[in-house]
């Protein structure tokens, strides 16, 4: 797994969020929860613009959420789907490059390095930002931002 060790400090923008959001363990519900998004990615697009794929989730209590950032508030949103601003703020960056199978265990990894560096954390959600799209690029050139609410 190609896991960026050293975090860098970034300021993520304020965000129109839409979502899926599900609770239980990471390994039931984030693809669970993806599954339920994609299929309502059609309709969301006739009236909004969808700029980005990310997830958002909480450790305790396990809150997993699957969604879209979109270019402005949403229009006419699909049933299932939920909006929230995510208001941003200051992120720990850890990249990681390849599969997204790789994640959870990066994702344990990232949040071991932030206990060891004592980085200290605000309640706030973790972010998995998919910054290449998967439909069009090989699997072992995916980067995907881990996202760690930085105090």
């Amino acid at each position: 797994m190609n896991l960026t060790r050293e975090p860098e400090v970034v300021n993520f923008p304020p965000t129109h969020y839409v979502f899926v959001e599900m609770h239980g363990q990471f390994a039931t519900i984030a693809g669970q929860a993806w599954k339920s998004a994609h299929t309502l990615v059609p309709e969301l697009s006739m009236k909004n613009k969808i700029t980005g794929y990310m997830s958002l989730y909480k450790v305790g209590p396990k809150m997993y959420r699957a969604g879209f950032a979109l270019a402005a508030p949403p229009v006419d949103l699909p049933d299932g789907l939920a909006y929230e601003k995510v208001e941003g703020g200051k992120y720990s960056r850890f990249v990681v490059t390849g599969p997204y199978s790789d994640l959870p265990a990066a994702s344990g990894q990232v949040w071991n390095i932030v206990a060891e560096k004592k980085i200290a954390i605000r309640d706030d959600y973790a972010i998995e930002n998919y910054v290449n799209d998967p439909r069009v690029t090989p699997e072992d050139q995916l980067v995907t931002e881990i996202l760690v609410p930085t105090a």
